[in-house]
């Protein structure tokens, strides 16, 4: 079949919700205008388990009046007019807020590469046949593999246009492509997991039989796993649980939440926070990258910002309002859930890298470094981790290490401490850095973990 046509925004529309709305007796308005097709597929023993085509529209209105927030949304044009009597209606019984206001431009928005036109004319039978290709790669890898619990790919186009009474009018097409396969593995009673995910904005960067072969492997490397004695010693990370833990602080570096005191870098602006060996950056003028835009969520171009320099806080991420709070300017990080909800505070791209290039070195060279301890490939729970005081509990899986070399699989361990203190012990940086979403790390090595079975 061929590929489904994308709605085209008309940008006059929006235009015209504004007019309408400063008529209505708004001080400001602002419109969001998000048009989409997205295709999924899953597949199951050589065929097609699920597919789904759509297409979506959706705008919503934003009004401030003498103060006060209104809102409203709706999927259709013709309910044009509803949404501007509810916005402004809403605004009359919300409470005064003296920090709200909506952007003015903050000059000219990058050149970004998040379209690709290769997602754009895909077909099914072309997407059909990239999952196939990662079922195939994930029974192909070990013959251990006894079933797969899913595979499946998204491949998404987009046009967004915000539009604001403050001269603010940015319009951008964007596409976006993911796989994730979870495989099972079996040998005599013993039965593991193996999940493996790759993203991105541009088909040819996500490799459906990578993805499948990865998932078989992490499957696989965890049979025969035994039980740990107690000890204290290093711990490495592999990327994906590294940035499991980056993201973690990535919430934490959130101004919302250090304002509503829910945030464990509260009052530590240019302090030390972590190891000097590295930096923290958030950038969403990465090429490619998922959480890349020429501009955010409201309108302000995206930028690159330096968070976390050689272990010390430099920044929060801000969007308007929070930033109007502390007499600041945006960063660039006001994000959407979609056209139905309002603007709030997040990352762009966030990624962890040694604060010198040159100290990323390979990976085995960390497990020579680390002699003994643990290989961390798995990680469980770390959403109970307590996002004020950073401290966390939580069950891990991987490889005993013994002078240097993995030795056995690991399962049913438990690491804890506190996520500073983790963070402040890292002794090396792999050069394997690797974007889950849009969320990045490499393997870390960290001396001093605390590890229970």
């Amino acid at each position: 079949m061929p590929p489904l046509p994308i709605m085209k925004i008309d940008a006059s529309f929006a235009e015209e919700l504004i007019n309408k709305a400063l008529k209505s007796g708004a001080d400001q308005a602002e419109v969001y205008m998000r048009s989409s097709k997205n295709l999924s597929v899953e597949v199951k023993d050589c065929s097609v388990d699920a597919l789904k085509s759509s297409v979506g529209f959706g705008y919503s209105l934003r009004v401030i009046r003498a103060g006060r927030l209104g809102f409203s949304y709706a999927t259709a044009e013709q309910g044009g007019d509803s949404v501007v009597s509810n916005a402004v209606e809403a605004a009359k019984y919300a409470d005064e807020d003296r920090f709200l206001g909506l952007p003015e431009p903050a000059g000219p928005a990058a050149d970004v590469e998040i379209f690709d036109p290769r997602i754009r004319d895909l077909n099914e039978d072309e997407a059909i046949n990239k999952v196939m290709d990662m079922e195939r790669a994930v029974y192909a890898e070990d013959r251990r593999i006894s079933r797969i619990r899913k595979v499946s790919g998204s491949f998404t186009v987009s046009e967004t246009i915000i539009m604001n009474s403050r001269s603010i009018n940015v319009r951008y097409e964007s596409t976006a492509c993911s796989a994730q396969a979870t495989a099972i593995a079996e040998q005599g009673d013993e039965s593991r997991i193996g999940w493996e995910q790759m993203s991105g904005r541009f088909l040819e960067d996500v490799i459906f039989a990578e993805v499948g072969r990865n998932a078989a492997t992490r499957a696989v490397r965890l049979l025969g796993s035994q039980k740990m004695s107690n000890l204290k010693a290093s711990v490495i990370l592999d990327n994906s649980t590294a940035g499991d833990f980056l993201g973690i602080l990535a919430s934490a570096l959130s101004s919302e939440a250090v304002q509503k005191g829910r945030s464990l870098f509260a009052g530590r602006l240019g302090s030390r926070v972590i190891s000097p060996r590295i930096n923290i950056i958030d950038s969403g003028l990465l090429g490619r990258r998922l959480g890349s835009a020429p501009i955010d969520g409201e309108g302000t171009p995206s930028r690159e910002k330096m968070m976390v320099q050689e272990g010390v806080l430099r920044t929060y991420l801000y969007n308007t309002y929070t930033a109007k709070k502390e007499g600041r300017e945006s960063t660039g990080n006001a994000v959407r859930g979609g056209f139905g909800s309002l603007p709030s505070v997040g990352i762009t791209n966030m990624f962890l890298s040694p604060a010198r290039e040159a100290e990323a070195v390979p990976v085995n060279e960390l497990f020579r470094a680390a002699g003994s301890g643990l290989y961390v490939v798995d990680v469980m729970g770390l959403h109970t981790a307590n996002p004020v005081s950073g401290d966390f509990s939580v069950g891990v899986a991987g490889i005993l290490i013994e002078n240097g070399e993995e030795k056995y699989p690991v399962s049913e361990a438990v690491i804890s401490g506190n996520i500073l203190d983790l963070f402040d012990k890292i002794e090396g940086v792999g050069d394997d850095l690797r974007f889950y979403g849009n969320v990045a790390a490499p393997s870390l090595l960290i001396s001093g973990v605390d590890i229970s079975a």
